[in-house]
């Protein structure tokens, strides 16, 4: 988590994002200083994933501007490999070579992107993979993992390009609930470290504790953004508190019987 204002990596303007006839992002503006954990969260279809696909420019922006570290990555003549390379990007499925161990997964961006020498991707990946819990499974493909072991793969091998800002979209949804925990630990490690994150996710535990900022997404637009404090115990909008009540009820209910 940050422990103070530091360097803005990420500013956004603006930002809009149209398919066909329907607004998907309006007027997006936010900013994200080195070091900062900001949780996103909303209802599903609010855009939540499209505006971080458009901030690695996985979707192309329909308006507005987008920076890293001051530098405009909207522009027409940006080259959006060399803006991948830093910026990581974790999804909810987790996009593995079928055919590579986990340490060939983790070892391919820099040994083919970063064109970093053999031995020194391997002693990366093996850093990594050992930082994510997994240096008993590194001679393992994908298909004998688990799913929480695949998506601590995709996490190392997105940290093996040594990116400044780490995006990770709904990286627990598709994990059986007995795996989330894992996952949210290994993130909660990177805060912690410093990492800079945009996380989107339903994990209101993970966002109250781990989150500098949470911000509410809701029709394409931001309704509120506040600490974890004030979000989850006193929420100034009304559509917010809404959204909070339900998921709330909705956790509550088993336990009514």
């Amino acid at each position: 988590m940050a422990a103070g204002a530091g360097e803005t990596i990420l500013n956004v303007v603006k930002l809009s994002k149209r398919f066909g006839d329907l607004q998907v992002l309006d007027d997006i503006s936010l900013e994200v200083r080195r070091g900062e954990v900001v949780v996103v969260i909303g209802p599903s279809g609010s855009g939540k994933s499209t505006l971080l696909r458009c901030l690695n420019r996985l979707e192309e922006p329909s308006g507005g501007n987008i920076y890293i570290r001051g530098e405009e990555i909207t522009g027409r003549t940006v080259k959006l490999h060399v803006v991948r390379r830093n910026i990581g990007m974790v999804f909810q499925h987790f996009h593995l070579f079928p055919h590579m161990t986990a340490l060939g997964n983790v070892m391919e961006g820099p040994r083919t992107v970063l064109r970093l020498p053999k031995a020194e991707c391997e002693r990366l990946a093996r850093e990594l993979l050992d930082k994510v819990g997994l240096s008993d499974k590194m001679e393992d493909k994908p298909a004998t993992l688990s799913g929480g072991q695949q998506q601590r793969v995709a996490i190392a091998r997105a940290l093996a390009m040594k990116p400044e800002l780490m995006l990770f979209d709904e990286v627990t949804s598709a994990l059986d609930p007995e795996l989330v925990g894992e996952v949210l630990t290994v993130m909660r490690a990177l805060a912690e470290e410093g990492m800079t994150m945009v996380v989107v996710t339903h994990e209101m535990g993970f966002a109250e504790r781990v989150a500098d900022r949470v911000i509410f997404l809701d029709g394409g637009a931001i309704v509120e953004e506040a600490a974890p404090s004030a979000i989850f115990s006193n929420a100034r909008e009304e559509r917010t508190r809404q959204f909070l009540a339900q998921l709330h009820w909705e956790g509550d209910a088993p336990a009514g019987g």
